[in-house]
């Protein structure tokens, strides 16, 4: 659906639209040979700067749900229709997930269900609903806490099938409590990979073993979506009355609506410092892991998360550097990325697979014995050619990286100029 321009929220807007372009620029480096490490995932426990992005837009998926539900009640949408609204999108997000695996061998058995459109698609449906039935801030932070100490629990507790088939090992008796393949994610992803197969004859892990966006992680990552929808309760309470300054203040008062935006940033970096610490402390015996989605890392995330949107709410909700001639020159990519994130997204991973689909001639490989070069894809094509002409290194690859990311904010612009808005 293409909705027109509407009034919307710039710090969330700005905020997603980094995220998004930082999450193209490190899924489509020229040389997964060569990348920074901030660039990559960590290999396991730990975290990097590219651990930081996928939560971080699952958080403003949470403050964009409170948004969107807030404006919808108010102009007298039933919870029916909303429920309705929120389930229909689920499925469009997870149906062009599934068109964007097909394309474009069309290989049905070799369709992977998870990924992160999928995990998007189940946090918002999730938090989304979860919403609907309850907004009170501490209904919100219960399911929270239920859902990090459930997962931990789960996770700590439950013995695991081995994946070599020889018994049952306890978490951190027999082995690790986060073992790569032998704990209870991986063993549950498998078992759904086993079952889809035979059932409906698709369905593949991104790592065999095991997946990053599978389905018992998704949970604690509903948990991140909360955390948002629980920062957007706060930033739109209303303010409370306040009495009149003193008249003998030696210094006039700030005007109420600043002050009480100031009162509700510095709570916000209170809570950001209390998950940070949080997060840090259950890290000794619940590790910092991005593939696993562990508690300690929705935390962690989270923390970081709130500083971002505490940084862009001041600059621009009450600091409105997007109405200075330097802000808005520096505001303006970012604000065409969020305004249509999703599209973003779908046309980034779109290109990469037409690129490397389509296959050209290589004039610079060697002629094979029947004289003519073997063809490569487009993709590699571009890079070689274009930005490695005399080799490849982690300079190279980051500079074709960031022009792609400028090749998929040209239609966003082109989107963005018309004041278009794509909707599921």
């Amino acid at each position: 659906m293409i909705n027109s321009m509407q009034q919307r929220v710039l710090s969330i807007d700005v905020l997603r639209g980094l995220t998004i372009a930082l999450m193209i620029l490190v899924n489509d480096p020229g040389d997964w040979a060569h990348t920074y490490t901030q660039l990559d995932h960590a290999p396991w426990n730990g975290f990097t700067l590219t651990d930081l992005v996928f939560p971080n837009f699952l958080f403003l998926v949470g403050c964009s749900i409170i948004f969107s539900l807030g404006s919808r009640i108010a102009r007298g949408d039933s919870k029916r229709s909303l429920a309705l609204h929120i389930l229909r999108r689920s499925f469009y997000i997870f149906a062009i997930k599934m068109a964007l695996t097909a394309f474009p061998y069309f290989h049905y058995t070799h369709f992977r269900i998870y990924g992160v459109l999928t995990r998007i698609a189940l946090c918002y449906l999730a938090a989304g609903l979860i919403c609907l039935i309850t907004i009170r801030a501490r209904n919100l932070a219960l399911i929270t806490v239920t859902l990090l100490v459930g997962y931990w629990a789960l996770m700590r507790f439950i013995p695991v099938p081995l994946i070599n088939g020889t018994g049952y090992a306890i978490p951190t008796h027999s082995i690790p409590i986060l073992d790569p393949d032998n704990n209870l994610t991986a063993w549950l992803d498998r078992a759904v990979s086993t079952f889809t197969q035979r059932m409906i004859h698709t369905g593949t892990l991104y790592e065999y073993t095991r997946d990053p966006e599978g389905l018992l992680s998704t949970l604690p990552a509903i948990a991140t979506t909360l955390i948002g929808c629980l920062t957007a309760l706060w930033l739109r309470r209303p303010p409370a009355e306040t009495s009149p300054a003193p008249k003998a203040h030696p210094t006039p008062p700030l005007p109420a609506t600043i002050s009480f935006q100031m009162q509700t940033l510095s709570l916000l970096v209170t809570a950001a410092l209390l998950f940070q610490m949080a997060g840090r402390a259950w890290n000794l015996s619940f590790p910092i892991n991005k593939n696993l989605w562990t508690s300690s890392y929705v935390l962690f995330s989270a923390s970081c998360s709130l500083l971002l949107l505490v940084v862009c709410f001041w600059l621009i909700d009450i600091r409105r550097l997007n109405q200075t001639r330097i802000g808005k020159a520096l505001l303006w990519p970012w604000l065409v990325f969020g305004a249509n994130a999703i599209t973003a997204f779908v046309l980034s991973n779109l290109l990469v697979k037409i690129a490397l689909w389509i296959k050209v001639p290589d004039s610079f490989a060697t002629p094979g014995p029947t004289g003519v070069a073997k063809p490569i894809t487009t993709w590699l094509w571009a890079y070689k050619h274009l930005f490695a002409r005399h080799g490849s290194n982690n300079v190279t690859s980051l500079a074709f990286a960031i022009a792609f990311v400028v090749l998929c904010f040209v239609p966003n612009y082109l989107l963005y100029r018309k004041q278009i808005f794509l909707k599921l």
